[in-house]
């Protein structure tokens, strides 16, 4: 039984990320779970979160390969959404990408060169060169943080 309110519609940048957050519950190293959507006019064009190399280990089973400080085992998010897309002969160009944490300099490169000019992140990650070549480059980077914030008064 409900009071008769009406349920809250979320926008479409935090049902989107949403979808981003649930993805990276897919996830397969346990230092970072992150997840990827990407979007072109409201349509999930391709998804992806961090695991290993297909066939490959997981970190899970066999634990994370450390360079650096970083777990080398694992593809990233963005770039499994990427070859997600790629693999389905999905288009890019005009879309934008919704990460739970916001690309490494690796991934960021990919998803300029695929076309996406608009990068949504929940949380900021590590690269404050990513937010320069960005504002260089004409990319867009909005931190929508990962959990929705009340309306300002």
């Amino acid at each position: 039984m409900t009071d008769g309110a009406a349920p809250v519609r979320v926008s479409w940048e935090r049902y989107f990320m949403n979808l981003a957050i649930q993805a990276a519950t897919r996830s397969t190293c346990p230092r970072k779970h992150v997840g990827a959507v990407i979007v072109r006019d409201k349509t999930v064009l391709s998804t992806g979160y961090n695991g290993s190399i297909r066939g490959a280990p997981h970190c899970t089973e066999v634990g994370c390969l450390m360079e650096n400080d970083h777990c080398v085992r694992t593809v990233h998010a963005e770039a499994n959404a990427l070859v997600q897309a790629a693999h389905n002969g999905v288009r890019l160009e005009g879309a934008e990408i919704y990460v739970t944490a916001s690309p490494c300099f690796n991934c960021f490169k990919l998803i300029v060169n695929a076309g996406i000019r608009t990068v949504l992140y929940g949380e900021f990650y590590r690269d404050d060169k990513v937010l320069r070549f960005a504002e260089e480059l004409g990319t867009t980077m909005v931190h929508l943080g990962l959990v929705e914030r009340p309306p300002a008064p």
